[in-house]
């Protein structure tokens, strides 16, 4: 049975997924922070490190754009969960497809394992990323020219609502998209929560 928490800023939303899973506390987490590197996010993975240890969580960081495939093979089976941080969605496709991190993410996920999902990495997990290019640079993935997401769920997530920078692009992929896709928005404080087939939005 599939579970996923899909977020905007897991920083702002830390209590909420507390109770939606008490029992993170001990576990392990892969974190993928590879869709920050080619936006300005200093100290981005300290930041990041920092909010999963206030989970209880031990971390283990694995950017996919440089690691081999035996190691990211060894790191998202072993690890309890697997996180992956904000960024740029495509750079973060690319990357995921090229490493071969794709497949070993969706079949560790589709076994069970918890996934949460912040920003970019939220949106990889739908069927299609092409849909947030207003929100996010295509130009930064060169070599990615199929925009297919990781269809870990079956509907088009637009994080950022009303967000301060963010807001302006996430409201435009409502307005362009809201009639063709199935939407589901979130603010910067709001959770979307998978298990199995029941989806809640918190």
């Amino acid at each position: 049975m599939k579970k996923l928490i899909l977020v905007s800023m897991l920083y702002q939303v830390t209590d909420l997924v507390k109770i939606i899973k008490p029992e993170l506390a001990g576990k392990t987490v892969t974190y993928i922070p590879t869709a920050g590197i080619v936006e300005e996010t200093g100290g981005m993975i300290e930041d990041e490190t920092n909010t999963l240890e206030s989970l209880g969580l031990t971390v283990d960081v694995l950017d996919v754009s440089a690691a081999s495939y035996e190691s990211i093979v060894n790191r998202l089976t072993k690890n309890d969960i697997i996180f992956i941080g904000g960024g740029n969605t495509f750079f973060l496709l690319q990357e995921l497809r090229r490493s071969g991190a794709d497949k070993i993410l969706v079949q560790e996920v589709n076994k069970g394992k918890l996934y949460i999902g912040e920003s970019a990495g939220a949106v990889i997990a739908c069927p299609d990323i092409g849909y947030c290019s207003g929100m996010d640079s295509p130009e930064k993935a060169p070599d990615l020219t199929d925009y297919t997401g990781l269809g870990l769920v079956d509907f088009y997530i637009v994080p950022h609502i009303g967000n301060e920078e963010m807001g302006e692009a996430a409201g435009k992929a409502v307005e362009e998209y809201n009639s063709r896709l199935d939407l589901k928005t979130i603010t910067d404080k709001q959770v979307i929560q998978v298990d199995g087939e029941k989806l809640k939005i918190l």
